[in-house]
């Protein structure tokens, strides 16, 4: 009895909308900030060591985002199911989605903890043939992977926080990561205060002794704070219903993240036939329009649970008042980010001690794949609602298409025209074609799910 009440006065069933998706998001928004804070202040202090050591940092991005992928395809799965649950009081299934997520993010652990032993040094030859760049690139992922343990528990304790509303929790988890991440950098880097000179090096163990402090800290608030779902592994096997329901959800996500990756990849191969000073820029403006997208995305991840809670609970228009309010946002942020990569491009390549032959190269580029942010606001918010709504698969067809069927294509033939400028625009292009297939998706989903909804009460 005392569970249903709490469950009952859930604030994704009662507070006023907009109250509730500010509540919800500003946490997450800010300490992903935060989050791309430190992942560019971590380029700026290895691109100080030498231009080298930053295209390493840059190649090792697609790794790193497979790395994500397994864990962040997990947790969407665990997110949405549990908030469903939620709303359903199916209490069961609540704590059954919580343990089983913990489960296979230590499964994903054990994979990384391999591919970090066995398959860091391949991955860099497969993209360059330059020893510097390689020897950096093999001593950052090595650590970067093997030692994931602390990322796989941060992103699963995070989400299971994120689930049940306490993202205020996942905002104090994720800005302890990042700061710890940022005062060792150049302690461990260039061996400030005693601390042993590092290099590249000190760059991976600030990364991952970040990871595996928030991780703990997520941890502990979850087993003393977090009273909507009760993580016990006595006599744990593990669920493989639970594990399908998950997956029917998730696995779209790792299938889209993992794209990401394979097409991060393609272009490093596209790039390096220019110049590797090409795939550093590419690097680079991964780094800074994480600070545009980053906020999106912790937007995203305070709108899911309001989204599935309230498609659980039967409430439609809380449901569509969610997502409207959601893409206002999100274009908002976006055409921010597009004024500062328009007017800017010069200063903020210089923060990673851009020469001037990156400087010539990197603020065209800038300048070009700016102008698809709004675009791509409306298709990532989009895209998290069929996931909200367990048709993760849209977002995947979607992601393909983009990411595969066009982008790659349309970045190899822009780059036999011999000019590099002419890549870029590849990704406008592939925004535009992903925009056309979000709109179309979205009107079946409507049809099909949200409109079959009562519509209960704002």
């Amino acid at each position: 009895m005392e569970e249903e009440l709490i469950l009952e006065e859930n604030k994704m069933g009662t507070m006023p909308v907009n109250k509730l998706l500010i509540t919800m998001s500003v946490p997450m928004m800010m300490s992903m900030m935060v989050q791309a804070l430190y992942n560019v202040v971590d380029s700026i202090f290895v691109a100080r060591i030498e231009e080298d050591a930053l295209t390493a940092v840059s190649m090792a991005f697609p790794l790193q985002m497979l790395m994500m992928a397994l864990g962040l395809g997990a947790g969407v799965g665990v997110n949405a199911l549990l908030s469903r649950s939620l709303g359903e009081k199916d209490y069961d299934s609540v704590n059954k989605a919580a343990t089983n997520g913990i489960f296979l993010s230590a499964c994903s652990y054990i994979i990384f903890l391999l591919v970090g032993l066995f398959l860091v040094k391949p991955f860099y030859h497969s993209q360059i043939d330059d020893p510097n760049i390689v020897g950096y690139g093999v001593t950052y992922l090595t650590i970067c992977t093997t030692m994931s343990f602390g990322l796989y528990t941060q992103v699963i304790f995070e989400r299971l926080l994120q689930s049940t509303g306490m993202t205020l929790y996942n905002m104090i988890t994720q800005m302890t990561g990042a700061v710890i991440n940022i005062i060792l950098d150049p302690i461990l880097i260039f061996g400030l205060l005693g601390a042993p000179r590092m290099g590249i090096a000190g760059a991976a163990v600030a990364t991952v002794t970040g990871q595996i402090i928030a991780g703990t800290l997520a941890v502990f608030i979850n087993l003393k704070k977090n009273k909507e779902i009760h993580i016990s592994f006595r006599r744990f096997r593990p669920d493989l219903n639970v594990i399908k329901r998950i997956y029917t959800v998730g696995f779209p996500s790792i299938i889209m993240q993992s794209i990401g990756s394979l097409m991060v990849y393609g272009m490093n191969r596209i790039l390096g036939v220019f110049s590797a000073t090409a795939v550093a820029v590419f690097g680079v403006y991964f780094k800074l329009q994480s600070f545009i997208f980053m906020p999106v995305f912790g937007l995203n991840n305070g709108m899911v649970p309001i989204v599935a809670y309230n498609y659980g609970a039967k409430n439609r228009l809380r449901m569509i008042r969610t997502i409207k309010l959601a893409i206002t946002f999100a274009v908002v942020i976006m055409l921010a980010g597009t004024a500062i990569f328009e007017i800017f491009p010069a200063q903020l390549f210089a923060l990673f001690d851009a020469s001037a032959h990156m400087l010539e190269m990197g603020v065209p580029a800038l300048r070009i794949i700016a102008v698809h942010f709004p675009v791509a606001a409306v298709c990532i918010i989009i895209g998290s609602v069929f996931q909200s709504l367990g048709n993760g698969v849209y977002s995947m067809i979607i992601s393909i298409m983009r990411q595969i069927v066009v982008l790659l294509p349309a970045a190899y033939l822009l780059a036999r025209t011999g000019y590099v400028n002419n890549v870029w625009w590849s990704l406008p292009i592939a925004e535009v074609m992903s925009l056309l297939c979000t709109i179309y998706f979205m009107w079946k989903i409507n049809r099909d799910i949200i409109s079959t909804v009562p519509d209960g009460t704002l």
